[in-house]
């Protein structure tokens, strides 16, 4: 059996072939002079090497690493700083889309339509008052134009009048035929 291991150990180690079979019997029991042995061996020799270098290599990167280090924080500092900046812009964003939202609310087809149709009822209104006011006045003036002999308004009084309910009468139907158009679906809005 020890015959087979030296053979196989040969095979293996062509680099062995010098060495007796004495020697290699002293290798195979003594594990200090089979390290001594194994460690002048070519192909250790070449893999210590390699490994010594790859050894080099890796501290010549940790080097470069650790003299990147502190440049690598700041960028890491940087980036965090713009990450909460772009965070806090983002919040502000959201502040300023709803505040357009509710702006833009004003001007939509809709509302505007709403604020028509509350303005020919308000104008209606008015001119109401007016002629109402108008009538009473003259019904005062009548009144007291009995008891006192006064005369009956001016003509002057009678044609502000006229003109001043005329104007707020011609309000009130133009706004009544953009109404009626928009509600025909003859007013088109753009949104430029």
């Amino acid at each position: 059996m020890m015959t087979d291991v030296v053979t196989q150990l040969i095979a293996d180690f062509p680099e062995l072939a010098h060495l007796s079979r004495q020697d290699l019997e002293d290798l195979l029991n003594d594990s200090n002079y089979f390290q001594a042995v194994f460690n002048s061996l070519p192909r250790v020799k070449a893999m210590y090497d390699a490994q010594t270098e790859l050894g080099n290599a890796n501290a010549s990167i940790a080097n470069n690493n650790l003299a990147l280090q502190d440049r690598l924080y700041q960028l890491r500092s940087e980036t965090q700083d713009a990450f909460n900046e772009a965070k806090v812009l983002e919040a502000k964003w959201k502040e300023v889309e709803k505040e357009q939202r509710d702006v833009y609310q004003k001007f939509t087809p809709q509302f505007l339509l709403m604020r028509l149709r509350h303005s020919v009822t308000a104008q209606d209104d008015a001119s109401e008052r007016l002629a109402t006011a108008f009538v009473q006045h003259q019904s005062l003036s009548s009144s007291s134009e009995s008891h006192s002999g006064t005369s009956t308004p001016s003509g002057k009084q009678i044609e502000d009048f006229i003109k001043e309910y005329k104007e707020s009468r011609k309000v009130y139907h133009k706004r009544v035929i953009w109404s009626d158009r928009w509600s025909r679906g003859q007013v088109e809005w753009r949104d430029d």
